[in-house]
């Protein structure tokens, strides 16, 4: 039987490794074992920060959502639940792009609910 070698299956491996540790600095771009690590530890924290950022979307809609209702003389808590009662079904996003971009919109809804 002939002897094989893995010399392309290598360097293919070693190829995808290096093109992802491209932007990365010192002996991190250039040398395949450091680029190895650098390159885990880049891929574990994306998995972690693409959670995270949802959590800090999140929080960056309700603080908009509530400095919009403050100046409408409504606390965040209480215009949340009036919107519940009321079924306005509106998520937190469309509720801080409105109060952002469109106050006059926002202030309807705040009128709507608080009746």
């Amino acid at each position: 039987m002939a002897r094989v070698k893995g010399g392309m299956m290598t360097r293919k491996r070693h190829r995808k490794i290096m093109r992802r540790a491209k932007g990365f600095m010192n002996s991190r771009n250039t040398k395949y074992r450091t680029a190895i690590n650098a390159v885990m530890k880049a891929m574990v924290y994306s998995f972690r920060d693409r959670k995270v950022r949802k959590r800090e979307m999140r929080a960056l809609w309700i603080t908009r959502i509530n400095l919009a209702c403050r100046k409408h003389g409504i606390s965040y808590s209480k215009f949340i639940s009036a919107l519940k009662k009321s079924n306005i079904n509106l998520n937190r996003k469309m509720l801080a792009d409105l109060a952002v971009r469109d106050s006059e919109a926002f202030a309807k809804i705040i009128e709507k609910v608080a009746v």
